[in-house]
């Protein structure tokens, strides 16, 4: 590193530092007490899963929880490619999760909303190639929406 890119790095960190900037998930934060303190749902189908998985590797698994998570997941998928033959060779998978947070001590709504995203996968292949792009679209969309998720909650605590 040069000693030029050194003190723009510096002097960057230090512009940050004397606006106020603030880790959202470091030591003292506000959001910091979502880490492994909040009780998702639990999962009833695999989008639930996949989502799941990805919000507690994000906000980590509580074992004595403060707040609980709930959520309603639809999604939908759509053709888009077609052949001259009609076959569709790619889809779009459309996806939302409505989403509750609530204080488990006092039953008190501390954050919803809406997250929605998509994800698409190629169907050109054999019967087997497709359908896991298809699995992998839908987990792809499931952590993108949990990811949306964890990022709307710590931005509403920070």
């Amino acid at each position: 590193m040069s000693w030029s890119d050194r003190r723009s790095l510096l002097l960057g960190l230090m512009a940050l530092a004397g606006c106020g900037f603030q880790p959202a998930l470091g030591p003292g934060a506000p959001a910091r007490g979502l880490m492994n303190a909040v009780l998702v749902d639990a999962p009833g189908d695999k989008d639930a899963y996949d989502l799941v998985e990805r919000l507690e590797e994000r906000l980590g698994r509580s074992q004595t929880p403060a707040y609980r998570l709930s959520y309603r997941i639809s999604t939908g998928q759509t053709g888009l490619g077609i052949t001259p033959e009609g076959a569709t060779t790619r889809y779009n998978l459309d996806g939302s999760v409505t989403y509750t947070l609530e204080d488990i001590a006092s039953g008190t709504q501390i954050a919803a909303g809406r997250v929605e995203s998509f994800t698409s996968w190629s169907a050109t292949g054999s019967t087997l190639s497709t359908l896991g792009a298809e699995q992998d679209a839908r987990r792809r969309l499931m952590h993108i929406l949990a990811d949306q998720i964890v990022t709307r909650l710590i931005a509403g605590r920070s």
